[in-house]
C-alpha cells in the first residue's frame, strides 16, 4: 500500500489544530455516563501525552492530576494513584520532563540519563556519592531492609544509627537532610525507585525489582543513540507537529552528550518516514511532521490549562503556533505579577481566548470556593466575542468546581475579563 503523501506546508490554522489533535484537546469531552472514565480511558490518555509533569503546587490541585482533567473532565483521581502505586504498576516515576509519570515501557529508554547523572541531576544529588558515601550505603541498606519508606522514616533511621540530622529549615529547597540527598541520587540513578505516594504526597522509595513489572527490570537497555531516538519520536508524535527545540524540550534532551545524540538520531527519523519536515505559516521551516498526526477540519473542544500542562511546556512554541505569550509567575514578586500567582489559560477551540488566576479555596464555608483572583482576555479576542467567551469559561469553571469539591465559584474584580465573567457565573 503506497504510503500517504505528507504535506509540505501547513496553514497556522492547520498546524494548531494538528498540534491539539496530539494532545487529545481538539474535540470536546467525550461523554462517558456517570462513572466518568474509567482506567482505561486515563491509562491511554497518559500513553498518549507520554509524560505527565509532577510539581508540589497544590494552590489548585496538584500538577499532574490537572491535565488529565483537560482531557477527560471530571475523573477518578485514585484511577491514577492505582496506575503508579499498585501492581501490576503501569506508570513509573522518572526524571523525564523533570520528575514526571511515565509509562513503565519508557524506563529502559531512560537508562542513559540515569548513568549520566554528573550531566542531568543537580549538584546537590549529583555530588551525594563524593559528601556522603557513609550515608548513601546506610540508605541504600536501610530502603533493601525497610521499603517502601519515605525520606522522612529513612532520615529518622539514619539519625538513630548515629548519622548527621536533619539541618535546620534555612531557605526553602535548598535544606534537604543527608538522607534526602542520598534518596535523591539513588532515584536519578535507578537504584530505588517509587513505589508510590503517601497521604502527604511522599515518594514511597522501594527497590526496582518489587515495584517494576518484570519484562521493565528484564528488558535490555537500548544503546544511548536508539533511546534518544525513541525518545525523541515520543515528543514528536505527542505534539503532531514540531521544532527540534519541541522534542528536545519534552524529555530535556540538551545536556551532556545529548546534543550529540540528537544529531544521529534526528536524520534517521527523518530517513525512515516517521518525521516529515514541513514549513509552518509564519514561523517559517524547521519544523516536522509526525507520520500518525492527524489534521483534523475544526477543532471546537473548551479546556482549563495547567501551566505545566504537555501543549504549554515549551512557551517560544506556543507563542508561534498560537499566538500566546505565557509565563509561570509564581516565582515573581507579587507586585510584579501581571496576570496572577497560578495562571491557567482558557482553550476554546484553536485559540487561547483568555486566562485566569485560579485557588481552590477549601476553608471557605459552604464546601469551599474556587477563588477567579483575575480574569484576562487575550489581546488577539474580538469584542463580540468577549461574551460568549465568558459563558463558555463559567461554565467550565463550574465543572472544575465540581471535580475538586468545591461548592462555589467567585470572581473578584481583577482583570479586563472580570466583570463579563462575574456575570456569566451564576447563569452557568
Amino acid at each position: 500500500m503506497p504510503r500517504r503523501r505528507r504535506p509540505e506546508r501547513l496553514s497556522a490554522a492547520q498546524a494548531r489544530r494538528v498540534a491539539l489533535a496530539a494532545q487529545g484537546l481538539h474535540r470536546p469531552r467525550p461523554a462517558l455516563g456517570v462513572d466518568g472514565p474509567g482506567l482505561r480511558q486515563v491509562t491511554a490518555a497518559v500513553r498518549r501525552l507520554g509524560l505527565l509533569q509532577i510539581d508540589s503546587v497544590n494552590v489548585l490541585a496538584r500538577a499532574h492530576l490537572v491535565p488529565l482533567y483537560s482531557r477527560l473532565g471530571p475523573y477518578d483521581v485514585g484511577l491514577l494513584d492505582r496506575l503508579h502505586g499498585r501492581a501490576p504498576r503501569r506508570l513509573v516515576e522518572a526524571w523525564a520532563h523533570e520528575a514526571s509519570f511515565v509509562p513503565v515501557e519508557t524506563w529502559p529508554l531512560l537508562e542513559w540519563r540515569r548513568r549520566a547523572y554528573r550531566d542531568h541531576a543537580w549538584g546537590s544529588i549529583s555530588s551525594a556519592p563524593e559528601r556522603h558515601p557513609a550515608e548513601v550505603a546506610a540508605v541504600r541498606a536501610i530502603v533493601a531492609e525497610r521499603g517502601p519508606v519515605t525520606a522522612a522514616q529513612v532520615q529518622a533511621l539514619l539519625e538513630e544509627q548515629g548519622g548527621p540530622a536533619r539541618p535546620e529549615k534555612v531557605e526553602w529547597g535548598w535544606n534537604w537532610s543527608a538522607a534526602r540527598r542520598c534518596l535523591e541520587y539513588l532515584f536519578f540513578t535507578g537504584e530505588v525507585v517509587a513505589a508510590g505516594r503517601d497521604t502527604a504526597f511522599q515518594r514511597l522509595y522501594d527497590l526496582p525489582q518489587r515495584v517494576l513489572p518484570r519484562a521493565v527490570l528484564e528488558a535490555p537497555a537500548p544503546d544511548d543513540v536508539d533511546a534518544v531516538r525513541a525518545l525523541l519520536e515520543i515528543g514528536a508524535r505527542s505534539h503532531g507537529v514540531a521544532t527540534v527545540r519541541d522534542m528536545r524540550d519534552y524529555f530535556r534532551l540538551r545536556r551532556g552528550r545529548t546534543n550529540a545524540l540528537v544529531t544521529q538520531a534526528l536524520p534517521q527519523l527523518v530517513e525512515d518516514g516517521t518525521l516529515t519536515p514541513v514549513e509552518v505559516e509564519g514561523a517559517g521551516s524547521g519544523w516536522y511532521l509526525h507520520r500518525d498526526a492527524a489534521l483534523p477540519r475544526r477543532a471546537d473542544g473548551a479546556a482549563l490549562l495547567s501551566p505545566f500542562d504537555p501543549l504549554v511546556f515549551e512557551r517560544t512554541r506556543l507563542e508561534q503556533l498560537f499566538g500566546t505569550t505565557y509565563r509561570i509567575e509564581i516565582y515573581v514578586p507579587a507586585a510584579k505579577r501581571v496576570h496572577g500567582y497560578y495562571v491557567l489559560p482558557f482553550l476554546e477551540g484553536e485559540r487561547v481566548t483568555a486566562r485566569v488566576d485560579l485557588k481552590a479555596d477549601r476553608r471557605a464555608a459552604g464546601g469551599g470556593v474556587l477563588r477567579v483572583r483575575s480574569a484576562h482576555a487575550e489581546p488577539h479576542l474580538a469584542a463580540q466575542d468577549r461574551g460568549r467567551t465568558a459563558r463558555r469559561l463559567a461554565a467550565e469553571l463550574w465543572l472544575l468546581a465540581g471535580w475538586l469539591g468545591l461548592g462555589d465559584v467567585a470572581v473578584e474584580p481583577a482583570g479586563d475579563l472580570a466583570g463579563e465573567l462575574a456575570a456569566a457565573v451564576p447563569a452557568a
